[in-house]
């Protein structure tokens, strides 16, 4: 596995650490409504939904570090390839931008694992 698709395999664990972050600490803050175009009263409602989606993006984190960081290409693949699908239902299901944020950079590091360098 090539050095690029580690670091692209690292880059989007920390996006997806970031965004356990948003939904778990940050929901109700000011960063997290602007974020999710959210108003607050939205955010209390939702606040324990956004706390499990955001640990549900800490295990997809997880995954990904030790794909890439044990130079695992299946391991790196398997939770990229999850990235992809929930990127893809959370374009369809809610916004559009979704797919370019989390969809096509872990598509891209999908081809970074396979092709050969």
């Amino acid at each position: 596995m090539s050095l690029f698709a580690i670091v692209a395999g690292v880059c989007i664990a920390l996006l997806h650490a970031y965004i356990l972050v948003l939904e778990m600490v940050l929901w109700t803050h000011p960063l997290g409504l602007k974020t999710f175009r959210n108003s607050l009263e939205r955010a209390q409602a939702t606040r324990v939904l956004a706390a499990n989606q955001g640990l549900y993006n800490g295990f997809l984190a997880a995954g990904l570090l030790w794909g890439a960081l044990a130079a695992r290409p299946d391991v790196l693949s398997f939770f990229l390839v999850c990235v992809v699908v929930a990127g893809c239902y959370g374009a369809y299901s809610v916004n559009r931008r979704i797919f370019f944020v989390q969809a096509l950079p872990a598509l891209i590091a999908l081809a970074l694992v396979w092709l050969p360098f």
